[in-house]
């Protein structure tokens, strides 16, 4: 499995118009979720995609009409991040996971990989008690190379406060080797589009 994460930046302003758009034209099958940010980097709407193959994707972008029509007006920006899922991470599913969902990336020192999957494997299962990403992986084709993705849905952003205060006080989250292996870390609060696979 792999799954891309689009990325349009948008004109202030132009969300609900984008949105609009896109609801009415549909979403492609291939899309897992659909959202907007609300915190970090504004103006941005994100949607997931998930295929079963690099072979399966290219078949899937020839055949997508893309963005809908009107909507390359707003668009400013326009980023595609493929992304290989860790072997021990749950499949992306859609249904009702959220309200709310964080986006975390990381960018990792060269060679360092191995080690990352070695420590997110070790770690994840105490994490999952509390609550479960919808994935966790690396970037395999796109702008950000050396880094990786992982989401997470909460129901309330007190929740995500709660959650994170309770895995951590058991010492075994966040992994190990952060603090050596990580060059930067970045996250995003995202809320789910009314017509999402996954709200």
């Amino acid at each position: 499995m792999l799954y891309e994460v689009e990325t349009f930046t948008l004109r202030p302003r132009a969300q609900d118009t984008v949105e609009k758009l896109w609801q009415e034209r549909g979403l492609d099958s291939d899309v897992l979720g659909f959202f907007h940010t609300d915190f970090g980097p504004l103006n941005e709407v994100i949607q997931v995609r998930g295929y079963e193959s690099l072979a399966d994707r290219d078949r899937g972008r020839t055949e997508s009409p893309g963005w809908p029509d009107g909507a390359g007006e707003y668009i400013v920006n326009h980023r595609i991040e493929v992304v290989r899922p860790f072997p021990f991470s749950p499949e992306f599913k859609p249904g009702k996971q959220g309200p709310v969902f964080e986006l975390r990336q990381y960018t990792f020192r060269p060679e360092t990989l191995p080690q990352i999957i070695e420590n997110w494997g070790a770690a994840l299962p105490s994490r999952m008690g509390f609550s479960a990403p919808l994935f966790v992986g690396n970037v395999v084709l796109g702008p950000t190379l050396n880094s990786f993705i992982h989401i997470w849905p909460y129901e309330s952003v007190a929740q995500r406060a709660e959650v994170r205060r309770n895995s951590m006080a058991g010492g075994t989250w966040p992994p190990a080797g952060g603090d050596k292996n990580y060059f930067s870390q970045a996250n995003k609060l995202l809320l789910a589009a009314a017509f999402s696979p996954t709200t």
